[in-house]
């Protein structure tokens, strides 16, 4: 596919007459980049350096938290030491390449900015945005791991997160993703379900006459799988015995049925899926650590519904419309207390809970228009007089902190604040006009503050300048 136009910036102290010809050999390798004086928007973007800089790091701060990623190329004959290519991966980049000592660097900055497109291609279309919905930072990451995993490699997965985070339609993805020809069929098994006497039947089938009432052969999940994927849901919840019995089958593919003495293959894909902390159970003994590293070739973490709190109207609205049957979520109404009661309502089942929270309003809703207040069931309203809860929680004043500790000045603390917050507005509204409406400012002002951004010499004052306080 041919790779979209990227941004770049181009921080060179040292060698600046470096910079042409490393432009022209990534135009030949097929990347191109967005035209001079274009009004810069969202969008992957390439930096080539030959220091690190305040300056360099100035620009991956302000990509930090958002969609974009940053690919930095440094054009520094001497390599980078250990700890600047940790700290540039710290501050915001999304790979560091180092151009003199990469056998064909531009051809593989290429690879990478084709590579993220591909990604981004899938996220974007109706298979995914249509059935995990959301555009905050938090899920698209995860989103473009799952993508990235699913169609680009043969990998077992093993998805982490809290109950409700949807790590049974990200294991459908990976499935619908999986580029294998002739792909058999998705099996699921749910490890908290499994009756230890049954287990041995469950996963490895049995034969006639193998225990009482077994009066016909049975396959377990684990042939049913053959040339598909097996998801194992919940395996966290396996008692250790039954972790050993899963190990050979997990490691070679091989099992025999209860009452068999017959081996028989399996091969398929296996995603595996748990609301535990899984390394914690090992260090505790309660989880075989070499089961574990046979399920954990990636290890994929789906984030909260509190860490993606820009998803929750979108998430409603698309809850309502399958309820409805409407064909685009968008036309789907909330009234403004509604919405404002949606993002200050705890979740603590996350979008499971979310989804029937709405199922709940929605049964109340009669005739046309947005949904209301009244819609909200008395037992799910908030108390008079008691106060939503706060959005400065604890990772909030953790940073703050950790300014105020390092000397930070307020000025440019409350700065920074803003930056983060517009970056966040923008990569969740799809718009500059969206963004400064869900900010509360005028587009002029949001426009004011990104300019002033741009024109921001090297090593100047990080403070806004007159005429953007105001965002």
């Amino acid at each position: 596919m041919r790779i979209p136009a990227v941004w770049r910036h181009v921080l060179l102290d040292d060698r600046p007459a470096t910079a042409g010809p490393t432009l022209d050999a990534l135009a030949h390798a097929g990347v191109h980049f967005h035209h001079e004086g274009a009004e810069e928007g969202s969008g992957d973007s390439v930096v080539l350096f030959d220091r690190l800089t305040p300056r360099l790091f100035e620009v991956l701060h302000s990509q930090r938290g958002g969609l974009a990623r940053v690919l930095a190329v440094s054009l520094d004959p001497q390599r980078l030491p250990p700890e600047g290519i940790w700290n540039l991966l710290a501050a915001g980049a999304s790979d560091v390449i180092a151009w003199h000592h990469h056998p064909d660097p531009a051809t593989g900055i290429a690879a990478r900015l084709e590579r993220w497109a591909a990604i981004d291609a899938i996220v974007d279309a109706p298979l995914v945005r249509d059935n995990l919905v959301g555009r905050s930072p938090a899920w698209v990451t995860a989103l473009r791991r799952i993508v990235e995993v699913g169609r680009f490699s043969d990998a077992s997965v093993l998805f982490l997160g809290e109950t409700g985070t949807g790590k049974e339609l990200a294991a459908r993805l990976i499935h619908t993703l999986d580029a294998r020809p002739r792909r058999r069929d998705l099996i699921i098994q749910d490890c908290a379900a499994i009756v230890p006497q049954l287990a041995g039947s469950e996963f490895f089938g049995h034969d006639r006459g193998a225990f009482t009432d077994a009066v016909t052969a049975r396959d377990g999940c684990f042939a049913l799988a053959d040339g598909g994927t097996l998801f194992l849901d919940e395996i966290g919840e396996l008692p250790l015995p039954l972790q050993a019995e899963l190990l050979r089958a997990v490691q070679e593919r091989t099992y025999k049925r209860v009452g068999s003495n017959t081996w028989h293959t399996s091969q398929f894909r296996l995603v595996c899926a748990s609301n535990r902390d899984l390394l914690e159970d090992v260090e505790r003994g309660a989880f075989r650590r070499d089961l574990y590293y046979r399920l954990a070739s990636v290890v994929i973490r789906l984030p909260p519904l509190r860490d993606r709190a820009a998803d929750v109207v979108p998430l409603a609205r698309a809850f309502l419309a399958q309820r409805h049957s409407a064909p685009d979520a968008s036309a789907v109404e909330l009234d403004e207390p509604v919405r404002e009661y949606l993002l200050t309502r705890a979740y603590p089942g996350n979008v499971r809970d979310l989804q029937q929270l709405v199922h709940r309003l929605a049964a109340r809703h009669v005739g046309p228009g947005p949904l209301t207040v009244g819609d909200i069931p008395p037992d799910e309203r908030p108390l008079p007089g008691v106060d939503p809860p706060d959005w400065r929680d604890a990772a909030f004043e953790t940073a703050i902190g950790r300014a105020v500790a390092r000397g930070v000045p307020l000025r440019e603390i409350g700065y920074a604040a803003t930056e983060v917050a517009i970056d966040l507005a923008l990569g969740t509204a799809g718009s500059l006009q969206r963004a400064a409406r869900q900010l509360k400012v005028t587009d002029r002002a949001l426009q004011l503050r990104r300019a002033a951004r741009r024109e921001r010499p090297a090593g100047g004052s990080k403070a806004p300048p007159t005429g953007t306080d105001d965002v």
